[in-house]
Parts: structure tokens; C-alpha cells; sequence
């Protein structure tokens, strides 16, 4: 299932470098190992830290019991443990959410898998009957041998987490990475890469109270930004307050220059002249590099206005299409002086980037290379199409309305071809990328289910405006959002009649035609169409987007014309 966007948790990260140049004059004799410094001590203590806090979470033991052993046993501050303890919470959460979407996932597959096991095993037993050739047996058993071990792996899983849940429990976690250890595993990866994955992090959230961030602090001296991460596990107690809580020294930090992307260094600074808060990340690569993570929270998405129309967006694998719908639920030409906002040169070739303009306020954005392209160019790619997509609202002054697809796992089989197509498509970023653009522009949107509309675009709007089936869905996705319902015109209406005047026609035996396993499809289609086209148009919008409306039989009849 696609992730919920919700309107309160847009963030924004920036990703940068730290490059220490100040250290403490001196490592604790107790915390650190060997010859490591206080830095990579604060780092292994934090991991440790989080690790410790999950298995105590898992306890039930409370947040305030975490954070008094946690400073007692790991020598960092309150708020350090505090950290890590919420991290750890993050971990817990998402486990038992992603837990009843696996149980969901799996009953799918496994209901699939038997399906296939049924047909391959009444293949067999036909080939058996009729004394097929020794090698198409041989072949049809192979192929029940497989789907068998298929359901029977897929009814162990669906077991396990099932006994999970029962006992409301989670599946086992693994820090620094399940991939990560599996090829330790199997003798792909070194034990030691796997270990510095556990230990090479360090996460401060930011408090509006303090200023920004008290742990790990980020300042601007005129010219570079520069960065101060408290060691906390190097300050010692110097008596006790009233209460008869410990106090501590002054913890000594960890200072350097912090690199940041040019285009994000503005937004860094008015953040820090503003004194807002911001999260911080830091994580230790293998080569010793310490890379930033600034998050700062964005706030809340401006609740979309359809009084001027908005601007519809269809996602496709290599693009997208763009519709300007009007406040009628129609689409209206594009303004004068209009013209899509694009790179000159993407890198790589002429036409990388191809913008194909329709009459009547359509367009589509076609990016070749995004079906295909490598991870970091397709996330290039990715930002320049959002960055597309926000600046035309912003000229429209419309909001953007995005499709809700829903490409998760459990719709993944045995079909390769879908599944690699499925796999590649880039849509979960595509939105997010969209989403978190408009908030920062101040552009609103809105996302909408994605259920029958490519159907009603190709059958309602596709010759009406001489448009591709993509951007009369987007038409359809805008109207959509705008509270239109989806009538049954008398032109869809006549087509069906000669759809059935055409199946009860006598042909010429010597012309070609459909077979008649087609024939009888479309006869059925048209019978359930028989039933619902008196219906639809009285129904509410809710009931004309079920599964099984019309338009439902409206894509079988397409794809069974096609």
C-alpha cells in the first residue's frame, strides 16, 4: 500500500558533509574501546543505546525508567537517550504496521498460488488422461512440483506471522541491516562491515524551546556553516540539585566546517536566523566521510481551493500528463504567454526532456530515460518533473491534483515481466517528490483514488478532445477531485448499442473476425451493462467508483475490443 500523505508530516531533509577539525583533549578510560575517538564512542554508545531501548520497549518498561538507566548505563545525556529510545519507538511502530501489510500481502499471493496450482494440476491430470508425449508430462509435474513448494513456503510465512500477531509480538529485527547480514551469511560481506553498520550513527531531534538543537547545533559564521556535536558521555558529575538529580560539566564537542548544497544554503539560513528547530543525523561511512541529514519540519499543506480549477496530473512509467481543468469540470486552453519551465540541457541528449503540447489546455511531459535510468539519475530525473509540475500550478495559481495508485507487494507473482515493470515504475517518488515541492512552494494539492480512471478517460474524453488515453485520464483525476460525478453520456450509451447491433450481424465467413470465446466475452460484458447503465447515473460519486460499477465492465469490454 502507497504510503499516506498526511498534511501535518511533510518534512524536508538536506543532506551535507561534516568535516571535524576540533576534538576533545581526552577519551574516557570506562566507554571508549581501544584506540577509537570520543566522537566514534558517542556514535557506538548511541547505537548501543537504541538497541537496548528497543528490547526494553518490547518489556513494556517505561520512558522514564529508558531514560534513567539508559544515562546510567550509557553515560549519555537525557536527551541523547531520549533519542534513542525514540528512534528505537520508530523502529517498534513501523515493525507492527508493516506486519499486518505482510499478513495482507501474503494472503494475496497465497490465494494466487493456489489458484495456479489448480490449473497446472488439472493440466496434468488432462495430459495423464489423454496419453500425452512422456516430455510434456515430465514437464507438467515440474510444474506442479514448483507451485506446490510455492503455496507451501507461502502458508509457512502466513503462519508465522499470523502466530506474530496472535501473540502480539513482531518478527525478529535486525540493526544494521537484514540484506547487510544476510550476505555476511553467505560469505559475501565481511563481519567488520556489518558491525560499523550498528555503530555509525548519532541522531539529535530538534527543540523549539532551545533554539534549534541543543546536542548537535548548526551555526552560520558569515561565510561557512559550521557544526558542534555535544560528547556527552565525556562529561563528569559535579554534585547533585534539589531534587537529588545529578549535575553534570559541560560537555566538550566535536566543531567543524558543514558543507551544504548551494541551492539549499538560504533556506539553511533564514531556518538558523529564525531559530526553528531541525532533526540531525549523522552517519560514519565505511571510508570515515560523516554525512549530515538536516530535517526540518515544513508544517502543514495549504487545504486546496477549486474556484479557479486545478491542475491534473496522470503519472505514467516515462512521464507525465497535464491537464488545466476549469471550474466547470472541463479542460480550458492554456493562457497566453504560457510555456513549461524546463532545464535546456538535462546532461545527456536532445529530446531527453520532450514536452508534447494538445489543443484545449492539455500536455504531455515525456522523460525517456526515467523507465530505465540508474537510481540516483531517475531521482534527477524525478526532481526536474516535480519542479515541472509546481511551477505551472504556481503560474495557473491552481492546485495540484495527483492519482492515489496503489503498486504494492502483494500485487508481485511469478509474472517477471510485471514484476519488474511494477518494481521500476518510480511512482511512490514521483508523488512525494510533487508533495513535498508543492509544500515548499506553497502550491496546494490534493490526492484522489486512481480507481476506473484511465477507463473513463479513454471512453469519455480520449475522442471528444483528440487526446492520448493518459491525458484524458488526467482530465478525469481533476474532476475527480472536484466533486464531478461520472455520467453515462448518450454517446456511450449509442456506442454500446453498436457494439451490440455489430455482434448480431451476419459476416462473411472468409473475412476475419473475433473467435467465438471473444465473442461470448463481450456478449456477457453487455449483459451486465444491460443491468447497470439504468442505474449509474443516479448513484453518488462514492458508488460510482466501486470496483464492480460500471465502469468496471467498461475496461473488460476495452480490453477485450482492443
Amino acid at each position: 500500500m502507497p504510503k499516506k500523505h498526511k498534511k501535518d508530516k511533510f518534512r524536508m531533509t538536506v543532506c551535507g558533509e561534516f568535516f571535524p577539525e576540533i576534538y576533545p583533549a581526552f577519551r574516557s578510560s570506562k566507554l571508549s574501546r581501544g584506540g577509537e575517538a570520543p566522537f566514534e564512542t558517542e556514535m557506538r554508545l548511541f547505537c548501543a543505546c537504541m538497541r537496548w531501548a528497543f528490547n526494553r520497549l518490547l518489556e513494556g518498561v517505561s520512558r522514564d525508567e529508558i531514560k534513567k538507566l539508559g544515562q546510567e548505563i550509557f553515560g549519555l545525556n537525557s536527551r541523547y537517550v531520549d533519542d534513542a529510545r525514540l528512534k528505537a519507538q520508530g523502529v517498534l511502530d513501523s515493525r507492527k504496521e508493516l506486519l499486518e501489510l505482510e499478513i495482507e500481502e501474503t494472503e494475496n499471493k497465497l490465494g494466487r498460488a493456489r489458484r495456479k496450482l489448480g490449473r497446472a494440476m488439472r493440466k496434468l491430470a488432462k495430459a495423464e488422461e489423454k496419453g500425452a508425449a512422456l516430455d510434456i508430462v515430465e514437464k507438467l509435474r515440474l510444474v506442479v512440483k514448483g507451485r506446490n513448494n510455492r503455496v507451501a513456503s507461502l502458508e509457512k510465512k502466513l503462519a508465522e506471522l499470523e502466530v506474530h500477531r496472535e501473540n502480539g509480538t513482531i518478527p525478529k529485527v535486525v540493526f544494521g541491516g537484514r540484506k547487510l547480514w544476510e550476505k555476511v551469511c553467505r560469505g559475501r560481506a565481511a563481519r567488520e562491515e556489518w558491525r560499523a553498520a550498528r555503530k555509525n550513527r548519532l541522531y539529535s531531534r530538534g527543540d523549539e524551546t532551545k533554539g534549534g538543537n541543543p546536542n548537535i547545533k548548526v551555526s552560520f559564521d558569515g561565510q561557512d556553516f559550521r557544526l558542534a556535536v555535544s560528547i556527552s558521555h565525556l562529561s563528569e558529575q559535579t554534585g547533585t540539585d534539589k531534587l537529588g538529580r545529578p549535575k553534570m560539566s559541560r560537555a566538550p564537542r566535536v566543531e567543524g566546517r558543514l558543507w551544504l548544497p548551494e541551492k539549499h544554503r538560504e533556506l539553511v539560513r533564514i531556518w538558523l536566523a529564525m531559530r526553528l528547530p531541525y532533526a540531525v543525523e549523522l552517519v560514519r561511512t565505511l571510508d570515515g566521510r560523516y554525512l549530515v541529514h538536516l530535517t526540518f519540519d515544513l508544517g502543514e499543506a495549504p487545504e486546496p481551493d477549486f474556484s479557479k480549477g486545478c491542475l491534473a496530473l496522470d503519472t505514467n512509467p516515462d512521464g507525465v500528463a497535464l491537464c488545466n481543468v476549469g471550474v466547470s469540470g472541463q479542460p480550458e486552453p492554456w493562457p497566453k504567454g504560457f510555456s513549461v519551465p524546463h532545464p535546456s540541457n538535462l546532461g545527456k541528449y536532445e529530446g531527453e526532456f520532450q514536452v508534447i503540447t494538445y489543443p484545449n489546455g492539455f500536455l504531455y511531459i515525456r522523460v525517456p530515460d526515467l523507465a530505465y535510468a540508474s537510481g540516483f539519475r531517475r531521482s534527477y530525473l524525478i526532481g526536474v518533473l516535480a519542479k515541472v509540475v509546481v511551477d505551472v500550478a504556481f503560474f495557473l495559481g491552481k492546485p495540484v491534483v495527483l492519482e492515489n495508485l496503489d503498486f504494492g507487494k502483494e500485487h508481485l507473482d511469478t509474472n517477471k515481466k510485471f514484476n519488474r515493470m511494477a518494481s521500476n515504475f518510480p511512482f511512490a517518488k514521483m508523488v512525494e517528490a510533487v508533495c513535498r515541492r508543492a509544500v515548499k512552494e506553497g502550491v496546494p494539492f490534493k490526492l484522489v483514488p486512481a480507481r476506473h480512471t484511465s477507463t473513463i478517460g479513454r471512453w469519455k474524453y480520449m475522442e471528444r478532445y483528440a487526446v492520448p488515453v493518459h491525458c484524458a485520464a488526467a482530465l478525469s483525476i481533476g474532476r475527480r477531485a472536484m466533486g464531478f460525478k461520472e455520467r453515462v453520456t448518450k454517446e456511450l450509451r449509442h456506442l454500446v448499442a453498436q457494439i451490440k447491433q455489430n455482434l448480431t450481424q451476419k459476416v462473411d465467413p472468409y473475412t476475419p473476425r473475433e473467435g467465438r470465446g471473444m465473442t461470448r466475452r463481450v456478449g456477457a460484458i453487455l449483459k451486465h451493462l444491460d443491468g447497470k447503465l439504468p442505474l449509474h447515473n443516479g448513484l453518488t460519486r462514492q458508488q460510482q467508483m466501486q470496483f464492480y460499477s460500471v465502469w468496471h465492465d467498461f475496461k473488460e469490454l476495452a480490453l477485450a475490443l482492443r
